[in-house]
């Protein structure tokens, strides 16, 4: 703990508010919040922790706090400034999945249409459904029961739907608006589980056309109420109202949480939510602001009513949420409760030794690569390669490892400018001055340590900029192959010698791992300019054509073989000038005859 935190420990108030955790980069890494914020930042810096939690403390150097007037203010502070800062070790609830809905346009012919994403456009939406096969067929099946328009632009004519009975045509005949409104108004009853209605009426239909001898009428009659019977009655009823409600039950387990949601569509539970993540405060105020955060993804709309465990604040949750919150005290809705409470012990359970190999293969390789080189646990490594094609195309790459995993999205790749074409020295120092000079002049994150795929002359030129020119002090280590191109030694230290590792460890598979994807990224990139060199080659050699043109070739044919294949009507179409187009066509005519 150093003298900042101390000294701001020490005037810490005993006020509710939120607290922003930073690394040594000034990064917020953490927000929480407290009812009392002397108390909870205090503990963090105070006995002995596991896991996740001491990984998170050990990253700490300084903090900041808000204070707040109340529990609630605090918990909304505390969404808003995740949503602002998405610090990393927070809860991140970046699945994607999203559940189909049923949509009801709001136009003046309306429509029935199936849909993933919920709009602020004052449209009615029913679910969500257990998979999207689930809402087409309940769609289609109140296509056929409903006449509604189906064309997302009116024609000018009438279309099949009109002719089978599906369409009241709109397009082409003057429809009362009262007539859309009491479709509408029993398709909103048929969803909120009024199809029971529906079913009779369809079944007394089916029994007049027997009787009139219209046995293709009641046949057609029979199949939609056979079809609402399959669509609509697959689910078991689990409460004896048709209410909306969503069910929430969690667990907790070695400083993970696993949070469990019911979702509960017309008395039937129709789908579930399944999401486990670490915490660092208290489980119950853990769970609040997942909830939080879970109503604020588009794909979830609030329910008429939440049911939620006995040991939440429920009163702060409905003041939060806006809709009613229960803790039910008896009969199914508090067995609901204990179910999604069950299913998440289960999954916690289940899953994590699942989290804890990947720990091990991941974190723990981090932790297996710090103790080994003695030094910090390197959870961010940064590693280069170089790559030509015999001294031709020189590039070099960079790749980043997060807690012992690739970020592909901070892979670099990089065209030498200054080093000779056989300089492989030279063109690793240039790399590395680029890179770093921009992390100082950028203020990014700086790695705890930099892998470099050769030998010691690249460690040592990388080292040359990085304290000599630079004055930065960041571990560098070597990977050396065998004759096969596999990782077989690791070097480290000034001068650099040989670290012993086993090779069956999880920190020398990290090892592999990283030497492995610099090298591919870095091959993908060399090939990548070389198809690029070898296509401005051709084209340049071609009078007329200059960087515009080539780029409207290429966006047209695809290819320099299309183009090479291509008539002059062709290259007309393209928009080549009639001469220009002469000129290509004659060029690769030239070409051919003398390859034949």
């Amino acid at each position: 703990m150093n003298n900042t935190i101390k000294n701001k420990l020490s005037i810490l108030p005993d006020e509710p508010g939120c607290y922003l955790m930073k690394d040594r980069q000034g990064t917020i890494i953490y927000v929480g919040k407290a009812k009392v914020l002397k108390n909870r930042v205090r503990s963090y810096f105070t006995g002995s922790h596991n896991g996740k939690t001491a990984r998170l403390v050990s990253e700490i150097e300084d903090f900041e706090y808000i204070v707040t007037s109340s529990n609630l203010e605090a918990l909304i502070l505390e969404l808003n400034l995740i949503k602002l800062h998405d610090p990393k070790y927070n809860v991140m609830l970046t699945d994607d999945k999203t559940y189909p809905y049923i949509k009801i346009t709001n136009e003046k012919y309306p429509r029935i249409l199936t849909t993933r994403k919920v709009k602020k456009d004052k449209a009615r939406y029913f679910g969500p459904y257990p998979n999207v096969f689930a809402a087409n067929e309940t769609r289609k099946l109140l296509d056929r029961l409903y006449p509604l328009r189906k064309c997302a632009k009116l024609p000018n004519q009438v279309c099949l739907y009109y002719h089978l009975g599906q369409c009241l045509a709109p397009c082409v005949k003057d429809i009362e608006k009262e007539i859309f409104d009491d479709m509408i108004e029993d398709i909103v009853k048929f969803l909120n589980g009024g199809y029971e209605d529906v079913k009779h009426d369809l079944e007394a239909k089916m029994l007049e056309a027997a009787e009139k001898l219209e046995f293709e009428r009641a046949k057609e009659f029979r199949d939609q109420i056979n079809h609402i019977e399959t669509v609509m009655q697959k689910q078991k009823i689990v409460t004896g109202d048709l209410s909306n409600r969503d069910v929430f039950g969690y667990a907790v387990d070695k400083g993970w949480m696993c949070v469990q949601v019911f979702f509960v569509r017309q008395g039937k539970l129709i789908e579930r939510d399944v999401s486990i993540f670490p915490i660092y405060q208290d489980p119950d105020e853990e769970f609040l602001t997942f909830v939080g955060r879970f109503y604020e993804s588009p794909q979830h709309i609030k329910p008429k009513e939440v049911l939620i465990p006995a040991t939440v604040d429920e009163a702060l949750l409905e003041k939060l949420l806006h809709v009613q919150v229960r803790i039910p005290k008896r009969g199914s809705k508090k067995e609901l409760v204990e179910m999604a409470i069950k299913n998440a012990r289960i999954a916690i359970h289940e899953k994590f030794q699942l989290i804890e190999r990947q720990e091990e293969r991941t974190v723990g390789a981090c932790e297996a690569l710090g103790e080994a080189l003695n030094i910090a646990v390197p959870l961010r490594i940064e590693a280069f390669d170089n790559s030509h094609m015999h001294g031709a195309d020189p590039v070099s790459a960079m790749v980043v490892f997060i807690d012992g995993k690739p970020a592909k999205k901070e892979y670099r790749k990089y065209k030498t400018r200054e080093a000779a074409k056989h300089d492989d020295y030279g063109a690793m120092q240039e790399v590395v001055r680029r890179r770093y000079s921009r992390v100082l002049r950028e203020n990014l994150p700086l790695p705890d340590l930099i892998i470099i795929d050769g030998g010691k002359g690249q460690m040592e030129v990388a080292r040359e900029v990085i304290e000599d020119e630079l004055g930065l002090y960041i571990p560098i280590a070597g990977l050396a192959k065998d004759a096969k191109h596999k990782t077989s030694q690791l070097l480290f230290g000034d001068p650099p010698a040989p670290i012993e590792m086993k090779r069956t460890s999880d920190g020398f598979y990290l090892l592999q791992r990283i030497q492995d994807e610099v090298h591919r990224f870095a091959i993908t990139f060399l090939r990548q300019q070389q198809q690029t060199n070898a296509i401005t080659s051709v084209l340049d050699e071609i009078e007329g054509i200059g960087p515009k043109r080539k780029q409207q070739l290429l966006k047209h044919f695809g290819s320099v073989k299309k183009i090479r294949e291509a008539s002059i009507e062709q290259l007309l179409e393209a928009g080549i000038p009639n001469k220009l187009a002469l000129s290509i066509y004659g060029y690769f005519q030239k070409e051919t005859l003398k390859n034949d």
